[in-house]
């Protein structure tokens, strides 16, 4: 056998050529082996015909003589998969037979031709009515909003609006995604209406201040509900009412539905109920919504819901519907470069995107960034490209610490939080994103001890850097900020040098909760700290606690410690 071998070496050493011809001819019969052994016999595709006529089926197309069986059949008797439509949408009986002529995805169409197709598909569930003018100050479409600038799709913003129980959902811009019940705007040219979406470059997402519109067609009329209402309290009657919340109607058999639903068709975001008379409004100066009553003042019963009080003439049961206030949703870039760079500093997880969010709604200004999140400007963050020196943002977040760093900057917001909060915000952002939370086996293993081990030292020393070598530094607490934020806000647009307009903090209020708050579902059913670990943080909170009252400056809140 050995010489057999060395006989047949030495004869392809000499004619290599043939060697080579030889393992071709392997190559390929071996191919066509595994050809034959991967497609063969027809597809079984349930009451489907043989030959091309089998395409009106609800299977696969013909595919000629290259047919389908073996691991493929399983993908051949699946059901078609069709797009993901939100329950609030009509069905109707054209929809499986519009599936199942669909035919061959494979065939090549323009991105016009795709578009149009897929706004006729829509047709039942949600109606393309046109493209509309909008206006930054006084919007087209007056509910929520929210802004995706890499993911925004036509179906994301019909499905968002309609789980809210809005009438009309508007694209504009590519990215933003605006709902309301009516639409307050003259049309515009569909050629206005001319930007891609940023997550389906087949669809159009209206265009630079105009909106593609579409009024969503609901299931059935119970279904056109107008989402939670958040309840703000008792309130006494103001003194000039009819100016206060100007549009008001008499309800014989009043019920807290009937007037949130009254003054969210009206267009309001305020509902308070008097008895028998349900008012609609906006939180101003003359009715600011600072002096709660008790509510016992209010607890009359509704006459038309015996288990919902509804106020009396003199106490207003107020509730939040879910229209947006749009007096302070407005925002731009400065119009002349600042003269002055004012960080917003903080330790990460002590809230700093918040506050960003509180700023730009009441200065009406970007905030800008040391640094580039890609999500946060995806989300509406538009200075987080700008460079941090570019002058066009009213501030700059910032979390460094180091002393070259802290005096590249004119003034500053420092902004504090009990460590114990901030560290477990961070922890979570650092390994379940911005408003993720991290999962059980982070917390459980070795990335929660190094991180506190890490993370708690730094708490401290960036405070007291900021408070050694900052210049004109006001700051702030992340509690008090919770707690008060209006008196809050003021002293920090004060320090902006902006004139703060009461009305539109008042809309703040509204407004405060932003994209960027964890839902508080997930929270930890254990304490994470070691009694070492809080004997370590306590010591800095005393630190810090010492070196603000040194600077005759409040010392930490109470809370803070003991824990």
């Amino acid at each position: 056998m050995a010489k057999l071998l060395v006989k047949l070496q030495r004869y392809f050493r000499r004619k290599p050529v043939r060697f080579f011809t030889l393992l071709a001819l392997y190559l390929a019969a071996g191919s066509l082996v595994f050809l034959h052994s991967g497609f063969a016999g027809e597809p079984t595709v349930p009451g489907s015909q043989r030959g091309p006529g089998a395409s009106e089926g609800p299977g696969l197309p013909y595919l000629g003589v290259m047919q389908l069986s073996r691991g493929f059949k399983a993908a051949a008797t699946m059901p078609e998969v069709g797009r993901r439509h939100g329950p609030w949408f009509k069905s109707t009986s054209k929809e499986p037979a519009e599936r199942g002529k669909a035919g061959d995805y494979g065939s090549t169409r323009s991105r016009a031709l795709r578009g149009r197709s897929g706004r006729e598909k829509e047709e039942d569930r949600a109606r393309y009515i046109g493209c509309y003018v909008d206006n930054t100050r006084r919007r087209t479409l007056r509910g929520v909003s929210f802004f995706d600038y890499k993911k925004m799709t036509v179906f994301r913003c019909q499905d968002n609006c309609a789980e809210r129980g809005y009438l009309y959902a508007g694209l504009e811009f590519g990215a933003e995604c605006y709902c309301g019940h009516k639409v307050q705007a003259s049309n515009a040219s569909e050629s206005e209406c001319n930007m891609e979406c940023k997550g389906e470059r087949s669809n159009t997402c209206g265009g630079v201040n105009r909106l593609s519109i579409y009024r969503l067609e609901l299931a059935q009329e119970s279904a056109r509900r107008y989402g939670s209402a958040i309840f703000r309290g008792c309130f006494r009657r103001p003194d000039n009412i009819s100016i206060a919340l100007p549009v008001s109607q008499l309800m014989l058999n009043m019920s807290v539905d009937k007037c949130v639903d009254f003054c969210t068709e009206k267009e309001y975001p305020l509902s308070a109920l008097a008895g028998t008379a349900c008012h609609c409004g906006f939180p101003t100066t003359l009715f600011t919504l600072h002096e709660r009553e008790d509510e016992q003042l209010c607890a009359q019963k509704c006459a038309g819901e015996e288990f919902e009080s509804c106020g009396t003439a003199e106490y207003l049961l107020v509730y939040q519907t879910q229209v947006q206030d749009n007096r302070c949703m407005d925002r731009r870039f400065l119009p002349t470069r600042a003269k002055q760079l004012v960080a917003l500093a903080s330790f990460p997880g002590a809230g700093n995107t918040w506050a960003r969010h509180l700023i730009e709604l009441a200065t009406g200004f970007y905030t800008g960034s040391y640094y580039f999140d890609g999500s946060l400007y995806n989300k509406g963050f538009k200075g987080e490209r700008d460079h941090w020196r570019s002058g066009r943002t009213i501030c700059i977040k910032t979390h460094e610490s180091g002393q070259k760093e802290i005096e590249s900057f004119d003034s500053a917001i420092l902004l504090i939080r009990n460590p114990y909060k901030a560290l477990m915000a961070e922890f979570n952002r650092k390994y379940g994103g911005h408003i993720g939370f991290a999962a059980h086996a982070h917390w459980k293993g070795k990335e929660w001890p190094e991180f506190v081990a890490n993370y708690a030292p730094w708490w401290a020393t960036h405070t007291l850097d900021w408070l050694r070598y900052g210049k004109k530094v006001l700051v702030v607490h992340f509690e008090d900020l919770k707690r008060d934020l209006f008196v809050q806000l003021q002293r920090m647009v004060g320090l902006l040098g902006i004139a703060a307009c009461e009305d539109r903090l008042l809309c703040v209020e509204g407004q405060k909760d932003g994209n960027f708050k964890r839902s508080g579902l997930r929270k930890l059913e254990y304490d994470p700290y070691t009694p070492e670990m809080r004997k370590m943080i306590s010591g800095y909170i005393k630190t810090v606690d010492t070196a603000l009252k040194l600077r005759n400056l409040s010392g930490v809140p109470d809370d803070y410690y003991p824990r």
